[in-house]
């Protein structure tokens, strides 16, 4: 996400909500898990200002995927670690695709406004020179003779 609401009191999936003991009932796993999870890195929620931990609905989904991962793959956490760090990594380069597709779309149109400028302002009185093909026909040129030209 952006960052930027246009109602503060708009709840995405990011906005930090739930305390601790509540984000582990809703992913199913050990409020210490969660504080654990905290210190490797693995999901990192928002703190408030006396330093209480708020997970957001994205958060409780990651730690699903942690669980999963650990439980149902028998990933360890330093390789589920690696899992997160790639997934973020292929976010942002897929958004910075998108930017670049953006800007590389705005600049074929500001390009194609150009040519039909340039276009439009084309002498119409003017004719475009085609150049003659050249042909592998052999023309025979006889002088007249001096009494043909006389009559």
């Amino acid at each position: 996400m952006d960052g930027r609401r246009r109602n503060p009191y708009e709840l995405t999936e990011d906005t930090p909500v739930y305390v601790i003991s509540v984000a582990a009932q809703l992913s199913g796993l050990h409020p210490q898990t969660l504080r654990q999870y905290d210190r490797l890195g693995l999901v990192s929620p928002d703190r408030t200002a006396g330093r209480g931990r708020r997970y957001s609905a994205r958060d409780i989904e990651l730690l699903r995927q942690v669980q999963q991962l650990s439980q149902d793959e028998g990933i360890n956490l330093a390789g589920i670690k690696r899992i997160i760090e790639l997934r973020n990594e292929v976010a942002q380069l897929k958004a910075q695709i998108a930017e670049l597709q953006a800007a590389l779309d705005g600049a074929a149109a500001a390009m194609r406004q150009r040519e039909a400028a340039v276009h439009a302002s084309y002498r119409r009185d003017l004719v475009p020179y085609q150049e003659v093909q050249q042909s592998s026909a052999l023309v025979v040129w006889r002088p007249k003779k001096a009494k043909d030209q006389q009559n």
